[in-house]
């Protein structure tokens, strides 16, 4: 979709949502101008700060999807030669342990939505001490994430992965339990 054509003078919703009336020139004359400079970077700081809690969370996936494809891969290989000669309480141990490690892998997942939640609300207070609010800005074209049409949001890709397989680990467990 393009978007409308506006003159200078004609602000569009976006620069409306994006630009703070509360903060102009006048606030970075020589008085306090050393204030913005301490806001902006602390700014700076925090974002960067968001940035790696996003980091250490896509790692923390990729660890516990690794993880998963190691457990997968070696029942795979190993397969029901050996899994006839394992106690049936000794697959039920493997099972909750899998299922065990997906239940923890899903409460990381909260935390760091949590985590990050609470990361871009203060990153908005700190935008409204600043000339553009473009996290503001970012999450209300993204409709305040209230509707999937217009942003799916991430944890929500995530829960999947954690639930599939749990739901594997326990069909399997059973039909291992079966079989033995």
């Amino acid at each position: 979709m393009i978007p409308a054509q506006h003159g200078p003078d004609v602000p569009t919703e976006l620069d409306t949502r994006l630009w703070n009336g509360r903060v102009g020139s006048q606030d970075y004359n020589t008085a306090s101008e050393k204030y913005q400079a301490a806001v902006l970077e602390q700014y700076k700081l925090y974002v960067e700060m968001a940035d790696r809690v996003s980091a250490r969370r896509s790692l923390t996936n990729t660890f516990f999807l690794t993880v998963n494809a190691a457990l997968l891969t070696t029942a795979g290989a190993v397969g029901g030669t050996i899994l006839k000669g394992v106690p049936t309480w000794g697959l039920i141990i493997f099972a909750l342990i899998a299922v065990g490690q997906c239940g923890a892998w899903l409460l990381l997942i909260a935390s760091y939505r949590q985590l990050n939640s609470a990361k871009y609300k203060v990153i908005g207070a700190l935008e409204r001490r600043l000339p553009a609010r473009v996290y503001d800005a970012e999450w209300s074209e993204l409709g305040d994430g209230k509707t999937i049409k217009q942003y799916v949001p991430l944890t929500l890709v995530e829960l999947w992965i954690p639930v599939l397989f749990m739901v594997f680990y326990i069909a399997a467990g059973v039909a291992a339990v079966n079989l033995a």
